[in-house]
């Protein structure tokens, strides 16, 4: 089965806050890191081990301009348990994310629904969720 993304990207300023704070957040998700690029302009990735695709990319934007991001957008990661989820959420308090809804249960999603809210060092919206009791 092909998976439904290829990647999902989001713009960065400062690259080494971001990799800091990503890695606090999403290596103990047990995403690994992707190998480096040299083309294009710098950043960095992150993938399931034994898999190409999808990875999420944090980068410097194409063009040049600066980063921004969008009301409504929003990057979802699965987490393994609802330890996992709460670790996350505060890996991303303390390297600098803010808090956009504390881990918990949204039983208006489904009666398991165990999930946490945030944003990185530059505004962008992320939520860690585990699907299960």
């Amino acid at each position: 089965m092909n998976p439904m993304f290829s990647h999902v990207m989001v713009g960065a300023k400062d690259l080494e806050a971001l990799e800091r704070f990503y890695d606090a957040v999403l290596l103990p998700l047990g995403l690994e890191r992707s190998p480096d690029w040299s083309e294009g302009p710098r950043g960095f990735g992150y993938r399931a081990p034994g898999t190409r695709h999808p990875t999420f990319d944090v980068q410097e934007p194409f063009d040049g301009n600066p980063p921004g991001h969008g009301n409504g957008n929003m990057v979802a990661f699965m987490a393994p348990s609802r330890e996992a989820v709460d670790a996350a959420h505060a890996a991303a308090l303390a390297h600098g994310g803010t808090d956009e809804g504390a881990p918990g249960l949204r039983t208006r999603y489904d009666p398991h629904y165990y999930g946490a809210y945030m944003r990185d060092p530059e505004g962008n919206k992320l939520h860690v969720v585990h699907h299960g009791p």
